[in-house]
């Protein structure tokens, strides 16, 4: 599945990792078109996040990892730390104040991968941004 995602002054085009991560990536699809709010990460490195506090996905593991690239989008499910969406726009170690953490690859970002930088300054510089997900 395709998806639009709009985050601050950037578009992106994406897909929906559905065969590596489909409970992740159906859990997801019900919560569409979404609207939340990008900050820049405290412990990662150089990614973005959505905090969600205490929401339940009411999934587990599945593709997950705690070094995603440039351009995936990775869902902690919960458990030591809060819920969370965490979008890697360089370098990332998923971390929190609890230690090592790892979150399901569940969207790939496929165009403007080299808009990425600016987002994630401009999470950083000037504060929390807008981020939209909807059906392409």
């Amino acid at each position: 599945m395709k998806l639009k995602i709009t985050a601050g002054d950037q578009e992106f085009d994406a897909v929906l990792e559905v065969e590596k991560a489909p409970e992740t990536c159906a859990a997801f699809i019900k919560k569409l078109p979404y609207d939340g709010q990008l900050v820049h990460v405290r412990w990662s490195g150089e990614g973005v996040w959505i905090p969600l506090g205490d929401y339940d996905f009411g999934v587990g593991y599945e593709n997950h990892t705690s070094h995603p690239a440039p351009g995936h989008f990775i869902l902690y499910p919960g458990g030591i730390s809060e819920t969370e969406i965490l979008l890697a726009y360089g370098g990332v170690d998923f971390s929190s104040k609890m230690g090592q953490l790892a979150g399901n690859h569940f969207i790939t970002i496929t165009s403007n991968l080299d808009k990425l930088p600016a987002l994630g300054e401009a999470c950083l510089w000037k504060g929390a941004q807008t981020i939209r997900f909807e059906k392409a």
